[in-house]
């Protein structure tokens, strides 16, 4: 007989991991399935945490190389060790994934390395072993998405993890797709010394976002230096010994030109990774985009399997999955937890930093309800000013009716540490008004978003 657990999560990144972690700890026997040698997921293996690692290294050497003249500190010249600086990310990484390693064996989580296969309902075969349980949660997460015309060698044209690992700094590299990962990305080499153009097939960077966030952003990554070419898309892109050669058309169809580099990036969006699943055999519903069809409690149409993460629908985000995690694991459990999603903030973790919660004024004016905007400046708040980061502003979005906030949307330093704030309001129901009244410590950048609140309720103190 197969060795039996109450729960097995196939798939080890920030949905699984804590997942699995959460059933353990409501008393549940646990197994959980990674074929990787360490857990964690492409999050903290191959995407999240080295890149973020990359972008503060990144943001520390060009604060050093440009900007520390500024405060009166001479440093001389300033050098890349950038396999250092490599090693030290991968430092990051190793303590990230050693840590759930370390959360795994102190629940008392079984871990089935290999690759899982649903054979059957309840059935999770590893290795040729098969193995039962009560529930099977798939979070498997996701993969970068391909483009005809562009295929990857992780060498000169490269995804996200090729992106990580570059041995040299690019002359030039070019970037497929103005989302957040080739924004990211496309920043760490830019500050390393790169010359970066970023190629979008819409008509702005960041889709999905404010408008208004979009339009200032693309201003900002321009004067710092990298170009972004908008309505245009790559229909081949050739390695050489030497480099890439692409071809670049408008949008809309016309002719085309080519374009050299000597590194490409391709980063056009991420596809649920379902690959040897087995979910056909056992009749597992997909949605018109390949991704698991689930209902309200994350379950599947076949009884006893579910899914979280970047394997359903919704944002492709690490936190999303974690929450989805912990809620499944008390549903699991006889509880009953829910999961807000207009309070799931999204972060892109460039300098200044961008982070946005709940509604846009696009979607509120597509579902016709009628709002305010509180808008701030960080030209205004005093800490941003002695930071000398003043580009960028907090947006508050309330309903017009109640003064309930909506959403709320911030280009500027610490966004995404900011943006916590007003998810926090959200999840409570809170008001613009609950906002601007709640004493800030001064001065801080928290400041901002009082002073944006305080806006969208009635009138600002300092503008």
């Amino acid at each position: 007989m197969p060795e039996t657990f109450d729960v097995i999560v196939i798939g080890a990144g920030p949905g699984g991991y804590v997942c699995a972690i959460r059933a353990a700890q409501l008393g549940m026997k646990v197994a959980c399935v990674e074929k990787r040698d360490t857990l964690g997921g492409t999050c903290l293996n191959i995407g999240c945490i080295p890149s973020k690692a990359l972008l503060h290294s990144s943001e520390v050497f060009e604060e050093t190389a440009h900007h520390l003249a500024d405060h009166g500190i001479g440093v001389g010249q300033v050098s890349l060790d950038l396999a250092k600086m490599q090693a030290r990310k991968a430092d990051v990484v190793k303590a990230n994934v050693s840590g759930v390693e370390f959360l795994f064996k102190k629940n008392k989580i079984t871990w089935l390395k290999g690759e899982g296969r649903i054979t059957a309902p309840g059935v999770v075969q590893v290795n040729g072993m098969d193995y039962a349980a009560k529930h099977i949660v798939i979070a498997t997460g996701s993969e970068s998405m391909p483009l005809k015309g562009v295929e990857v060698d992780e060498k000169r044209i490269v995804t996200s993890t090729g992106a990580l690992e570059l041995e040299s700094v690019p002359k030039h590299l070019v970037v497929i797709g103005g989302g957040v990962i080739g924004l990211e990305l496309g920043s760490v080499w830019r500050r390393l010394g790169a010359e970066v153009t970023v190629i979008e097939f819409l008509d702005g960077i960041l889709p999905g976002n404010d408008g208004e966030v979009r339009k200032q952003f693309e201003r900002i990554l321009t004067k710092q230096g990298m170009k972004v070419r908008l309505k245009s898309k790559v229909t081949s892109a050739v390695a050489d010994a030497t480099g890439v050669t692409l071809k670049v058309e408008p949008a809309a169809g016309g002719d085309a030109e080519e374009l050299r580099a000597d590194v490409v990036l391709l980063a056009i969006g991420r596809r649920p990774y379902l690959t040897g699943l087995g979910l056909d055999a056992v009749g597992v519903a997909l949605d018109e985009r390949g991704r698991v069809k689930t209902d309200a409690h994350f379950a599947t149409n076949v009884p006893g399997i579910y899914a979280i993460g970047d394997a359903i629908a919704g944002a492709m985000l690490a936190h999303k999955a974690e929450d989805e995690g912990y809620a499944l694991a008390e549903m699991l459990a006889g509880q009953k937890p829910h999961v807000n999603y207009d309070a799931i903030p999204g972060v892109v973790y460039t300098w200044p930093e961008v982070a946005s919660v709940g509604a846009t004024e696009e979607t509120l004016k597509a579902a016709g309800v009628a709002y305010k905007v509180g808008k701030f400046p960080f030209m205004a708040n005093g800490r941003a000013r002695a930071m000398g980061a003043t580009d960028g502003f907090v947006k508050v979005l309330s309903d017009k009716a109640t003064d309930k906030v909506l959403g709320a949307h911030i280009i500027g330093p610490d966004a995404g540490t900011l943006i916590a704030e007003i998810a926090i309001a959200i999840e409570f129901g809170a008001s613009a008004e609950d906002i601007g009244r709640v004493s800030h410590a001064h001065p801080s950048l928290n400041e901002a978003v009082k002073e944006a609140a305080l806006a969208a309720w009635s009138k600002p103190i300092h503008i």
